[in-house]
This record gives structure tokens, C-alpha cells and sequence, in this order.
């Protein structure tokens, strides 16, 4: 088939020739060369924690501390496990689970895996989940000039969204993201621990009936939402191996397993990926316990709860409340940061994984590279609209958010048996996982399995 990319350019989802390098030996040298952890941090430092997490303490107080761990912590396994095939594959996450059993015929007469037909349910309610957070982002940018109304600020999101990732500036402006959503996750920390010299502090009783492992089931799809949404969620996981092959890691480790050093580059570069992902966790899980602590601490003992125009206002609280008045500019601002940074990393990774599925589906070839930059640009104009659309009808960032991330956490098991399979099946067995990586990751299929389970029984016979 016809190439119409240039002589010169490079396919960024394909192992290059000649591109082996060696990895780092030491701890200090493998976070040098961190990167797509990064990326993944500032798109999951968002939507999950200032929305859900907070939400659910506000609403259950600290009983669900544990809840929050638990969803902190069970997925970065999935994510670690799956970098590690790619690395060493140079899959991108759609061609993995196009290796699975159990293909039926496309449209184009090509053999298309189970997980993908499933995969392609959750296009509304990721959009859903994009028309809440995007909505989210508009009223904090009301709330920092004040008197804007907060759809007004969606529409200005929505186009600043658009302008960012069609010029193809997003690679600069990202840093410029990234120290933000790392600023606002620091204030939020020093807020939390602030907390702790007023009336709202958390005592040693409030913090051990956080272990009593409590589920309140009036509270069940705001808990099950959050868990998919807190931490990386399933849309971060598929994000983060596009990312892992745009950083080079598979070029890095090199096609030929059967040439010379091979097997120590392979395992010099998952220490690499393992270092990204586990040094986010740390990260992300001091974000997400304080944002639980502040909702926990501050606003369920004041009543308040985040809903409707006025869910990013009531937020607000858990900062003004520790920090004073004056931090109602600082959350106010830190929000859209946290928020818009979402938006902008999940479409920008929608626009590499949506042309990926057409490949797959034989809507266009693979080979193809100015098509497929053709339908990246139409992705990120289209997005932000239907986003701003679905938000401008529905006025109520939490629940669209719950709705797409509960799609998420039922979609999180399927992901655990991709790896799993892909650990077991396909995966060159001089860099496969020790035994206890096995039972682990099948543990966690199989916790995560239980909640999709879950998750169908709440959404077809309520609880």
C-alpha cells in the first residue's frame, strides 16, 4: 500500500533500526530518564481526586480511608506488568489486545479481539467523563475572573483545548501544565497537613475508623466511581504504553531478541518503566489521601457537599477553610490547572489511540502516517466540542464523571487479563515476571473481576 509519509519521517509506533541504547545502571540514572509516568501523573492528578476522592469524604466522612488506599494502590501492578510487554513488544496497547483468542470479523473484513468490541461501549461514557471534567475546569476558570459564568468558561476551555493540541504545542505547554497540577498537588498536601492545627483536624479515632472497612451502600456509585477514577485509572493504563513507545523504550531495547545484549537492555529498561510507575504511586497516593483528608476533614463536618454550577465553589472550602480567604484565588486557580492539564492529556492521548483503532479496524493503513495525522487533528477538534456540548446540557461535572468512571472500572479486569495473558502467551520467557508478579496480577484480576461484577448488579437492580 501507499506510504504518504516523507522519506524522513519516522513512525513513532514502530521500533526503529538502529535505535538500541543502553539503560541506565543506577536508581539516580533510571530517574533521569523517567517520563512517561510524569505524563500519566499530570492527566490522573485530576478528575478522580478533586471530584470523587473529595466528594466521597465529604459525603462518608473518613470510614472509607481504606477504600481509598485500596483504589490508590491495585491498578499500578496492571500498569507495570503491561509497560513491560510493550517495552519488550513494541505493541501499542490495541495491537495487544488484538493478540487475544477470541476474534470475530470486522468490518473490513479484519479479525477484531473481544476487548476492543467491548472497548468501543465505553466511547459515551468516556465522553461523558470529557464533559465533566472540561465542565469542572470552565467553573474554576469562572471562579478566577470573577463573575463568568461557568459555561462561558467551559467554551473558552474547550477552545483553548483545541488550540494547544492543533498547533502542536502541547509537548512545551505540558511542562508548563506539569509544574502547575504539581504546585496545586503541593499546596494541597501543605492544606491537609494544615488542617491538622485547626478545628477540622484529623484525630487517631477518625483515622482508624478508616480501617474498619465500611461500605456504606448509599454511597456504592460514588465509592465504585471513585475507584475508577482514583490512582491509574484504565484510561491512563492503555494511555501509558502509547507514551512508553513515543519515549522510544521498545526502539531503546531494540527488535532482534536474538542479538547480543538484548536481554540486559530489555531488563535494564522495564527497571526504567518499574521506576516511572511505582515513583508516581507515591506521588499520586499522597495527592489522593489529601484531597480525601481536606473532604473528609473539612467539608463533611461542615455539611457541605459539591454538586450542580457550584460543585467547584464548595470545593473551594477544603482550601479557605485551612489556609484562609485568601486561598480561595489559589484552589480557584489550581482547580482549572488540575482539571484542564485532564483534559488536555486525555484527548491528546484519545488522538494516538483513536487512530490506532482504525488501523486496526482496516479503515486506513497503518503505513499511512499523513492519514492518520488527518484524523488526529479531526479528534481534537471534535472532542472538545461534543465535551462542551454534553456539559452545556448537563450541568453536573460529579455525575458525568461517575458515569464514565465507572465504565473505567468495569473495563479495569479486562485489562488484567490482557496482561496476564500477555505475561503467560506472548512475552519472551528470558524477561518474564517471577512467580509471585503471577499470582499477584492474577489476585488482582480477580478482586477486580468481584467489582465489575459488582458494578453490573449496582447499575441493572440498584442497591
Amino acid at each position: 500500500m501507499k506510504n504518504n509519509a516523507t522519506d524522513n519521517e519516522i513512525d513513532p509506533y514502530t521500533i526503529s533500526d538502529g535505535g538500541t541504547k543502553e539503560p541506565p545502571k543506577t536508581w539516580f540514572g533510571r530517574l533521569r530518564s523517567l517520563g512517561p509516568g510524569v505524563v500519566v501523573s499530570g492527566s490522573i492528578v485530576g478528575s478522580g481526586e478533586i471530584l470523587l476522592t473529595a466528594g466521597l469524604g465529604a459525603a462518608v466522612g473518613f470510614s472509607m480511608l481504606w477504600w481509598v488506599l485500596f483504589s490508590a494502590w491495585i491498578k499500578s501492578l496492571i500498569q507495570a506488568e503491561l509497560a513491560r510487554y510493550v517495552v519488550t513488544s513494541g505493541d501499542t496497547y490495541l495491537r495487544a489486545l488484538n493478540r487475544l483468542p477470541g476474534s470475530v470479523p470486522g468490518p473490513k473484513g479484519q479479525r477484531i479481539s473481544w476487548p476492543i468490541w467491548l472497548g468501543l461501549v465505553g466511547f459515551i461514557p468516556g465522553l461523558l467523563l470529557s464533559g465533566g471534567i472540561i465542565g469542572g475546569a470552565g467553573q474554576a476558570l469562572g471562579l478566577v475572573f470573577n463573575g463568568m459564568e461557568g459555561t462561558t468558561g467551559t467554551i473558552i476551555a474547550a477552545a483553548i483545548v483545541m488550540g494547544i493540541l492543533g498547533s502542536g504545542a502541547y509537548g512545551r505547554f505540558e511542562k508548563i501544565m506539569l509544574v502547575m497540577v504539581m504546585s496545586f498537588t503541593f499546596a494541597t498536601i501543605v492544606s491537609a497537613i494544615l488542617m491538622q492545627g485547626t478545628e477540622f483536624a484529623a484525630t487517631a479515632n477518625d483515622i482508624a475508623s478508616g480501617f474498619h472497612f465500611d461500605f456504606p451502600l448509599e454511597y456504592a456509585a460514588l465509592a465504585i466511581a471513585m475507584y475508577g477514577a482514583t490512582g491509574v485509572a484504565s484510561g491512563e493504563i492503555s494511555a501509558y504504553t502509547y507514551w512508553c513507545v513515543e519515549k522510544g523504550y521498545p526502539s531503546f531495547v531494540g527488535a532482534d531478541h536474538s542479538a547480543p545484549g538484548w536481554v540486559e537492555r530489555a531488563k535494564g529498561w522495564i527497571k526504567v518503566v518499574q521506576t516511572d510507575v511505582w515513583v508516581t504511586l507515591v506521588i499520586l497516593t499522597f495527592a489522593t489521601l489529601s484531597f480525601y483528608f481536606l473532604g473528609a476533614g473539612v467539608l463533611h463536618r461542615i455539611g457541605a457537599r459539591p454538586a450542580g454550577s457550584e460543585t467547584i465553589n464548595v470545593l473551594s472550602q477544603m482550601f479557605t477553610t485551612t489556609l484562609g480567604p485568601w486561598s480561595f484565588w489559589l484552589f480557584s486557580f489550581g482547580a482549572f490547572c488540575i482539571l484542564f492539564s485532564t483534559v488536555l492529556s486525555g484527548i491528546g492521548a484519545g488522538s494516538r489511540s483513536f487512530p490506532d483503532l482504525l488501523v486496526t479496524f482496516g479503515f486506513i493503513d497503518r503505513q499511512n502516517l499523513e492519514l492518520r495525522k488527518k484524523w488526529i487533528r479531526g479528534y481534537i477538534i471534535a472532542m472538545p466540542i461534543l465535551s462542551t456540548i454534553i456539559y452545556l446540557f448537563y450541568e453536573q461535572p460529579i455525575f458525568l464523571v461517575m458515569v464514565g468512571a465507572t465504565f473505567g472500572a468495569f473495563m479495569l479486569p479486562v485489562q488484567s487479563f490482557v496482561t496476564l495473558y500477555m505475561q503467560r502467551k506472548r512475552m519472551d520467557s528470558r524477561i518474564k515476571p517471577k512467580r509471585w508478579t503471577y499470582i499477584a496480577t492474577a489476585c488482582v484480576f480477580g478482586i477486580q473481576a468481584l467489582l465489575s461484577v459488582f458494578i453490573v448488579y449496582n447499575v441493572l437492580f440498584g442497591l
